[in-house]
């Protein structure tokens, strides 16, 4: 029965990554792609947002639409990334993700914020929290 489930939702649950509305999401292909958006989010003094991923990963695919939509609704904030990382292991390893979902918020090339897990909710309310705080201190 879980088999049988496992095997639907896989095959019935979209793809991200394949999916034609990527809103303002950047889909990162290798490392000095990786490296430029954050020199360019620096510049611009901009947070980035980033979704680590993977194709295979069932709360990944649910968590996908939601980290679409907070790139429409907050692209003037942030800038968007998603890594997948089974295709991008040099920066997977640099930032140590050991689980997907993971969601990093960073400035200026540092870590200020992480969110392990499909958890909607965290991920909208530390949107909402950096929006209106550009400078990028941690939430308490």
């Amino acid at each position: 029965m879980l088999q049988d489930f496992s095997t639907w939702f896989l095959n019935n649950i979209k793809d991200p990554k394949m999916a034609e509305d990527h809103g303002s999401c950047t889909i990162i292909t290798n490392k000095s792609h990786w490296q430029a958006k954050l020199d360019d989010a620096q510049s611009r003094q901009k947070i980035v947002v980033v979704d680590f991923n993977a194709s295979w990963c069932g709360p990944c695919r649910l968590m996908g639409p939601i980290f679409v939509e907070l790139s429409k609704k907050y692209e003037n904030n942030f800038i968007f990334l998603k890594v997948d990382v089974d295709e991008v292991l040099e920066v997977t390893n640099d930032w140590e993700i050991r689980a997907m979902p993971t969601f990093l918020f960073i400035k200026d090339g540092k870590e200020i914020d992480k969110i392990v897990g499909a958890n909607k909710d965290e991920l909208q309310k530390k949107a909402q929290f950096y929006a209106s705080n550009q400078s990028g201190l941690p939430q308490s």
